[in-house]
């Protein structure tokens, strides 16, 4: 058995190759491979955290434009009841008018049937007094046995009757 080698003593020139490389290892891994680590780690925290943020924004703005719309449509509402309100309004007012439009007419043309039917009862009340008076002058001309037309004509005999009356 060799004591002189021993595991857990290293040579020295092994020991100082042994920390050269470790030393090595270290500036590299320093130099080159943790700062690309690092940019890793922090472009993962920016997706992350800007992914958060700007879920957040959108939802921000989600709810702006959702409110936007709500009161557009709050105001489409009360839009639609003012014109159906002013819609039944112009309609009762269009009925009204026609209605007392209606009126008025009816008015107009009972007046007229009642001056057209005073108009037809004196016309009729005229025709009526001649025809009863030339019966009346033939039949008593019948009963004397001479013409009295131009007798009662000369005379007025009718007209004075019906004047009496």
């Amino acid at each position: 058995m060799n004591l002189a080698f021993s595991p857990l003593r290293p040579e020295p020139g092994e020991l100082i190759v042994g920390l050269i490389c470790f030393l090595l290892m270290v500036w590299v891994l320093g130099s080159r491979v943790l700062p690309r680590i690092e940019r890793l780690q922090a472009d993962r925290r920016d997706a992350t955290e800007g992914g958060a943020e700007r879920a957040e924004a959108l939802q921000a703005e989600a709810e702006r434009t959702y409110e936007a719309y709500r009161e557009e449509l709050a105001d489409a509402r009360h839009e639609a009841a003012r014109i159906r309100q002013d819609a039944a309004e112009q309609g009762a007012a269009a009925i009204a008018a026609a209605r007392e439009e209606g009126v008025r007419e009816r008015d107009r043309l009972v007046a007229e049937a009642h001056a057209r039917i005073a108009v037809d009862q004196a016309l009729a009340a005229v025709t009526l007094r001649r025809a009863v008076g030339e019966l009346a002058v033939e039949l008593a001309g019948r009963v004397v046995g001479e013409p009295l037309a131009a007798v009662a004509a000369d005379r007025r005999t009718v007209e004075r009757f019906f004047d009496e009356r």
